[in-house]
């Protein structure tokens, strides 16, 4: 997980998210996954799966689309991130973190992981006000 500590003007300060970023043109999901990882861990991802697409709706904030993923095999040495402080979670001990009540949604969907999902998010700025959940034929 990253503790978000260390960017000024962070919608996230202070929130503990998982790794992520932007895809940069060209580029599939899965491959920027793996570069993200690697940007921000220094970690190199040899094993993945995908687990569903998120949709974040925001009167305040622009609307976002997630595609999220799950790692078990990685190489390489844990690095220091630029965007904030990376730290093992245990997984019974992650919704107890300060997080966006949405994440809290798709953790838990992930730990069921009955098949990929798409999760729509309905925020009123900081405030998630509901949420609806389609599992996908995949």
């Amino acid at each position: 997980m990253l503790h978000r500590i260390k960017k000024h003007e962070d919608v996230n300060a202070g929130k503990w998210i998982g790794i992520g970023g932007k895809l940069e043109d060209g580029e599939t999901p899965d491959e920027c996954l793996v570069r993200e990882v690697r940007e921000e861990t220094g970690l190199t991802l040899t094993d993945y799966r995908f687990c569903g697409e998120v949709y974040f709706l925001n009167d305040v904030y622009p609307d976002e689309l997630m595609y999220l993923y799950t790692a078990t095999g990685f190489c390489g040495e844990l690095t220091e991130c630029n965007e904030g402080v990376l730290c093992w979670v245990d997984k019974d001990k992650v919704s107890t973190l300060p997080m966006w009540e949405g994440d809290k949604v798709f953790f838990a969907l992930m730990e069921e992981m009955k098949a990929p999902f798409k999760l729509t998010l309905n925020y009123s700025g900081d405030m998630l006000l509901s949420h609806t959940v389609e599992y996908m034929n995949i």
